[in-house]
């Protein structure tokens, strides 16, 4: 059984509608980094469709997200957990360092092979979801 830690996860029962528009959501993000052939808007695309599809699962298990320190590593430990893989952690932490630094150290640069490969990896959960 996955614990949800209530620092950082809520109880909540979620409409279908809901947990259809939360994938919805990730699915265009994930459609938008497959069209793109410019490297960071395939990262950034890739990491907020991980993320997303996270946050559907999730929503599926009956919990909400909080916003609060620290939040995306857990929700990258519970997508780990839910499709019981734990290289999803591992290469989702990597792209939220990426991703941090990109945003709050003044940017990095992903070139074309770790975007091409961080779209296989995102593509690969999303195939694991079942989505």
């Amino acid at each position: 059984m996955i614990h949800f830690e209530s620092q950082y996860f809520q109880k909540l029962t979620f409409q279908a509608e809901q947990v259809e528009q939360f994938l919805r959501s990730a699915t265009r993000d994930l459609k938008i980094a497959r069209e793109s052939d410019i490297p960071d808007v395939i990262f950034k695309f890739c990491y907020d469709a991980l993320i997303k599809l996270s946050i559907m699962l999730i929503a599926k298990k009956g919990y909400k997200v909080r916003s609060a320190a620290g939040h995306h590593v857990k929700i990258l430990e519970k997508l780990s957990q839910l499709l019981k893989d734990k290289d999803i952690l591992v290469l989702g932490n990597k792209m939220r360092q990426e991703r941090n630094l990109n945003l709050y150290d003044g940017g990095c640069f992903v070139g074309e092979k770790d975007s091409l490969g961080y779209l296989e990896f995102v593509k690969s959960a999303f195939k694991k979801a079942g989505v």
